[in-house]
């Protein structure tokens, strides 16, 4: 295991417990995210980081139960608490890195990761991961439940220039990964880009 995985283990591991009990107003956010990625009855949609997956529920309303609802996450503490939360009834857990998905190409049409881009090793690289397994035309829902400003001052630190969330460096950095993003938001309440897989 790379260092990067020990990292993100360690930091969301030791976290998992309390996890939702840290945030528990993000319900409605999540909920509003989920709708602006355009999901229809029948789609298959992938968590990719998912946490205690707090996706998992609004995901399954989306696509109904004809639909498959994926969350992949590489911390296995966080899938413990999502199954502790009964959440695994929305969706099926992977124990899975976003880096390489186990999982055929073009066969979702649709990805929704929260708080997922600042914790990449490889954005570009892990973004195109992504990409394979997303049919053309599906989309990406990059997402937080506050804006980087919130997040930032919550963290006692200052948005920098190099930010990746920041719309002059994710645009490219989509660009270059299979994705055009086609709206961005950073507001106090949320951070969301959404994007569209290209051929």
């Amino acid at each position: 295991m790379s260092d990067d995985h020990t990292h993100v283990q360690e930091f969301f591991g030791a976290r998992a417990a309390d996890w939702d009990s840290r945030f528990p107003d993000d319900g409605p956010a999540y909920a509003a995210a989920v709708a602006e990625l355009g999901l229809r009855k029948g789609d298959r949609v992938l968590d990719a980081g998912c946490g205690t997956g707090r996706a998992l529920p609004p995901l399954r309303a989306a696509v109904g139960r004809s639909g498959v609802v994926l969350g992949a996450d590489l911390t296995p503490t966080m899938l413990q608490a999502a199954v502790r939360a009964g959440r695994d009834r929305e969706g099926q857990l992977l124990l899975a890195d976003v880096a390489a998905l186990p999982l055929r190409p073009e066969s979702l049409d649709a990805v929704f990761g929260a708080g997922l881009i600042t914790h990449l090793p490889r954005p570009e690289e892990n973004l195109r991961e992504l990409a394979r397994v997303v049919r053309p035309g599906g989309t990406l829902a990059l997402f937080h439940p506050i804006g980087r400003a919130s997040l930032a001052a919550r963290q006692g630190r200052q948005i920098t220039p190099d930010d990746l969330r920041a719309e002059p460096n994710l645009r490219p950095l989509l660009a270059g990964s299979g994705w055009r993003m086609t709206s961005y938001a950073d507001e106090d309440t949320r951070f969301l880009a959404l994007a569209v897989r290209e051929d």
